[in-house]
C-alpha cells in the first residue's frame, strides 16, 4: 500500500461519500480522487517523476491536499512548508531539497513573489498564470481523467517535512509511505476514526500531526476532512457547531483561545467525540477550564515528535482527572518508549531518563544529514533529546528538552521546574528559563520575562521571594530580564537559541 493509493481505493469504496469539505465546496471522494489524477497529469507533462521533489507553499486548502497526493501518485515526494514562512526561510528549503518545483497559493502569492528564481525550478501558482508562474489551475484543467496508478513501494521515500528550526538551519524529516501509514493507522485506531467521522482540519498541513495524524488517519479510513485556510476562535466553534465535526487536532492554545471566547455558549459543540492536543502538555488548572467550558471531558493529549512520525505515548480522556500535565503510561499503537541515561540503559521508575521511540513510523532519516541522522536514529530507536521521569503509576511525565538542562555546580535543573512556577506570578504573563555561563559554577540560571504590570523594586528579589519554599534554593534565577515578547517562531515555537545570544 502506498498513499496514494490509498485514496484510490477509497474514491472506489466511497465514491460519492464527501471527502473534502472547504468554506465553499463540498468534494466527494470520487472527484477528489479525479482531481488528482489531472493534476499528477499536468505534473508530468511539465517533467515531475519518481524522486523529485516538490515543495507546496500553501494553507490548508484543496489545492494542497490534491498537490499532496497528486505528487506522490507519480513517485515523487511531496514537501509541505508552512504558510508563514519568510521569503528567505523558503528559498533555504527550496534549494536545501533540491527541489524540482515549487507551488504556492495566491493568498501567499503577494509574500513570495519578488523572489529571485531559479530557471532550473518550475515555479506554480493557484489562479492566472504571472511572469514565469504557471497556472495551477490551468494545469489542473488540461490534465487528463485517466486513472493513475501509483508504483511507489511501501518503502519508497513519499515525503520531506522540514523541522521548525529553532536550534538552527531547518532540518529535513524524510518519510517512507510506509512510515506515514504507520501513525495514520495508528491514530484512526486509538482515536476511533471512521468513515462516519468528520475531521475538523484548522491546524497546518505542513506540520507533521495534522498532515499525518489526521489527513491520512481520516483518508485511511474515509472519514470526511472539514478545511479552514485560517484559524480564529469564532471560525473554530462556528465551523464545529455547523458541519458537526467529530475530531479536531489542536495546540493547547487553540482550545485555551475558543473555551475563553464570549460567545461561546452560542455554538453546539455536542457532535465533539476527540478533541485531541499535542505540541505542549496541558495543566490540571487548563484541563478543567477547557472541559468546563467545552462541557466534555473527551480531551485527549498525543505526545510525539516530527522525526517519529509522529508516533509515541497517549493520555486518554478518561485519565485527565488525575494525571493532567503527563503525556500517559504507554506507548501508542505501533510504538514502543523507553527512558535510558547517556549509555542507553533504563533508568528506574522516578529517575529522569532520555525518551527514546521505536517503530515503523520513525523517520528514514534527516535528507543530506548522515551523521545526524546516525546520532538520532540508533539501533531501531528514536532519541528524542526529551527527559522525562516515571511516576509510581507509570505515567511518563517530560521535565524538558535534553539540550536545554541547565547544570550548575554539576547539578542538573530543569528550566520547565522553574517555568512552571514563576508563570503563576501574578504579574507574569510569559517566561524562559535558560543556562548562562558561569566561571565557578559552570552555568547560572537566569530567567527572560514578558510582565502583564510593572513590579516595583528588583526583579530577582522579587522572584526570590515568590520562589522560595516553592522549588529548591539552587534553582531560582539569580539573573532576571525584562522583554517586551519572548522569541517564537512561526509555530509558537520558544527559540531559547535566541535568548542565549542575548546573554
Amino acid at each position: 500500500m502506498n498513499i496514494s493509493n490509498l485514496l484510490a481505493m477509497q474514491a472506489r469504496k466511497f465514491p460519492n461519500h464527501e471527502g473534502i469539505v472547504t468554506p465553499k465546496e463540498r468534494i466527494s471522494y470520487a472527484e477528489w480522487d479525479k482531481a488528482v489524477n489531472q493534476l499528477a497529469d499536468g505534473l508530468r507533462t511539465l517533467g515531475i517523476s519518481k524522486g523529485d521533489k516538490v515543495v507546496l507553499h500553501m494553507p490548508n486548502t484543496k489545492e494542497l491536499i490534491y498537490s499532496y497526493f497528486a505528487v506522490q501518485r507519480l513517485g515523487a515526494l511531496s514537501i509541505p512548508i508552512n504558510a508563514k514562512l519568510a521569503e528567505k526561510e523558503i528559498q533555504f528549503i527550496v534549494t536545501h531539497s533540491d527541489a524540482k518545483m515549487l507551488i504556492t497559493h495566491n493568498m501567499l502569492f503577494p509574500s513570495i513573489e519578488h523572489m529571485k528564481l531559479d530557471p532550473s525550478i518550475t515555479y506554480v501558482k493557484t489562479g492566472a498564470a504571472v511572469f514565469d508562474w504557471r497556472s495551477l489551475d490551468d494545469i489542473l484543467l488540461n490534465g487528463s481523467t485517466s486513472s493513475i496508478e501509483c508504483l511507489s513501494s511501501d518503502d519508497d521515500e513519499a515525503s520531506i517535512l522540514y523541522t521548525s528550526g529553532t536550534t538552527g538551519d531547518p532540518k529535513g524529516v524524510v518519510f517512507t509511505h510506509r512510515n506515514i501509514l504507520t501513525v495514520g493507522i495508528m491514530m484512526a485506531i486509538e482515536m476511533n476514526i471512521t468513515p462516519d467521522s468528520r475531521l475538523l482540519h484548522m491546524m497546518p498541513l505542513s506540520h507533521s500531526a495534522p498532515l499525518h495524524l489526521f489527513l491520512i488517519a481520516g483518508t485511511y479510513a474515509g472519514a470526511t476532512h472539514i478545511v479552514t485556510p485560517t484559524f480564529t476562535p469564532e471560525l473554530f466553534l462556528h465551523t464545529v457547531a455547523t458541519e458537526r465535526t467529530t475530531h479536531f487536532f489542536g495546540a493547547p492554545i487553540a482550545y485555551l483561545a475558543g473555551a475563553a471566547h464570549d460567545k461561546l455558549a452560542d455554538y453546539d459543540l455536542s457532535s465533539m467525540t476527540h478533541w485531541v492536543y499535542g505540541g505542549a502538555p496541558l495543566d490540571q488548572s487548563k484541563v478543567d477550564f477547557i472541559q468546563q467550558k467545552f462541557q466534555t471531558d473527551r480531551l485527549y493529549c498525543v505526545y510525539g515528535l516530527t522525526e517519529a512520525g509522529p508516533n509515541g505515548t497517549v493520555l486518554m480522556g478518561t485519565e485527565h482527572a488525575n494525571k493532567a500535565g503527563s503525556i500517559g503510561k504507554r506507548a501508542a499503537l505501533n510504538c514502543e518508549i523507553r527512558l535510558v541515561d547517556e549509555d542507553g540503559k533504563d533508568v528506574i521508575k522516578g529517575e529522569i531518563g532520555e525518551i527514546i521511540l521505536a517503530g515503523e513510523g520513525n523517520m528514514k532519516g534527516y535528507y543530506k544529514a548522515e551523521e545526524l541522522t546516525k546520532a538520532t536514529l540508533k539501533e531501531g530507536w528514536l532519541y528524542t533529546g526529551d527527559m522525562a521521569y516515571q511516576d509510581e503509576d507509570d505515567y511518563y511525565w517530560v521535565v524538558d528538552r535534553k539540550k536545554d538542562i541547565i547544570i550548575s555546580g554539576g547539578v542538573n535543573i530543569y528550566p520547565q521546574d522553574i517555568e512552571k512556577e514563576l508563570i503563576t506570578h501574578p504579574a507574569v504573563d510569559d517566561v524562559a528559563v535558560v543556562g548562562v555561563p558561569n566561571p565557578d559554577w559552570g552555568e547560572t540560571v537566569k530567567a527572560f520575562v514578558v510582565l502583564k504590570e510593572p513590579i516595583d523594586g528588583d526583579l530577582a528579589e522579587d522572584f526570590k521571594t515568590y520562589l522560595t519554599g516553592k522549588i529548591a534554593s539552587y534553582k531560582i534565577p539569580r539573573l532576571v530580564e525584562e522583554l517586551d515578547a519572548l522569541p517564537r517562531n512561526v509555530t509558537g515555537k520558544l527559540l531559547k537559541s535566541h535568548l542565549r545570544n542575548l546573554v
